[in-house]
């Protein structure tokens, strides 16, 4: 690394199957700084809505999913998204919406356009961070459309980025086991080519921890900076560790995963990933004090103050779902870092 030549397969291998983790963390450190990091550490003010959680895909880690049938199962119509928004704006001034849902089939494409028309309309210095790849897939299905006219016409309405969920593991043989009904990983690659293309920034995840091994994380890895070498559209990458609980895999004996294991992937992340500015500690997943550990092993970003976020603690998730700026000023403070606030696309709002 020091050398500046790119990290291959062998050498992530070798960084996961290490148990030097300080010494990783001093490299990945090292990489954040060699390529122009500073003390700065982002975070942003958002508020996480989801508009349904009825979904067609029955993905075995996921603990929020419904059928329509079932008691729990919700779909608010644009207006009540709306409403309920503007009533959290009162509250928190947050400059960024973030909305992910189920995959509904009882539902059509004007579902989607005219929700972010209305949120656009009511809301329009708030940056729309909406629909993760596979949505905007399902939305072509539903619609006949292809994957650019739909983001076409969601850019043109309001649409500021995507989130980077639904990559899961790209390898076939976990999406097989964990996802069978998911679309093959190509398409989610399609579909964020895609909006790169049509200028439209978005951000990049695994889900590591459940039956994927060492060698299909670095995979993973790999895939998403050759798609950054061709685009350069990745904000940031987000690291999200498995969470059993209310899953098959609890049932199955599976447990969370270590803090050790979190802290490596961020550095694999920071060391691999030399084409993705931003590196996500994602503190809703491991806790505050972790993701301020994070913060010297490659991190530099500590999401957001996270209003109701509700897919990771359906899977039993602990952490407070609203840490407060002054909470998230302080932590950052205390890793010895300098906080501050963003808005979506790394735009400087305000220092410490």
């Amino acid at each position: 690394m020091e050398a500046g030549e790119r990290m291959d397969f062998e050498d992530g291998l070798a960084i996961l199957e290490s148990d030097d983790l300080l010494a990783l963390g001093e490299l990945a450190d090292l990489a954040r700084r060699v390529r122009g990091g500073t003390d700065e550490v982002y975070f942003v003010q958002n508020l996480y809505v989801n508009q349904t959680n009825v979904c067609r895909v029955k993905c075995k880690f996921c603990a929020f999913a419904a059928t329509q049938r079932q008691p729990h199962a919700y779909t608010f119509t644009a207006e009540e998204l709306v409403e309920d928004v503007l009533r959290q704006r009162e509250v928190t001034g947050f400059t960024e919406l973030h909305m992910v849902n189920g995959e509904s089939p009882h539902v059509d494409f004007a579902f989607y356009r005219d929700t972010i028309t209305a949120l656009h309309e009511a809301l329009p210095d708030v940056h729309l961070k909406c629909y993760t790849a596979s949505e905007i897939h399902h939305m072509t299905t539903l619609s006949g459309l292809t994957h650019e006219e739909v983001l076409r016409e969601l850019r043109d309405r309001g649409l500021g980025s995507l989130p980077g969920g639904g990559a899961e593991v790209f390898a076939e043989r976990v999406r097989r086991l964990v996802a069978p009904g998911k679309e093959h990983p190509d398409i989610w690659f399609h579909v964020h080519d895609t909006a790169h293309r049509l200028g439209i920034p978005t951000h990049c995840t695994i889900l590591y921890g459940h039956v994927e091994t060492y060698e299909e994380r670095v995979d993973h890895l790999i895939r998403l900076r050759e798609q950054q070498d061709r685009t350069g559209g990745f904000l940031a990458f987000i690291p999200l560790a498995f969470h059993p609980e209310n899953t098959v895999f609890e049932r199955r004996g599976w447990r969370h995963t270590t803090g050790a294991d979190d802290l490596k992937m961020l550095a694999i992340s920071r060391l691999m990933l030399d084409n993705i500015p931003n590196i996500k500690a994602y503190w809703i997943m491991m806790g505050m004090p972790l993701a301020a550990v994070a913060l010297h092993f490659g991190a530099n970003d500590v999401q957001g103050t996270v209003v109701r976020e509700e897919i990771f603690h359906a899977a039993g998730a602990r952490t407070e779902t609203e840490q407060k700026v002054e909470e998230l000023v302080h932590f950052v403070r205390e890793a010895g870092r300098i906080p501050v606030q963003r808005d979506t696309l790394y735009n400087e709002l305000r220092r410490w």
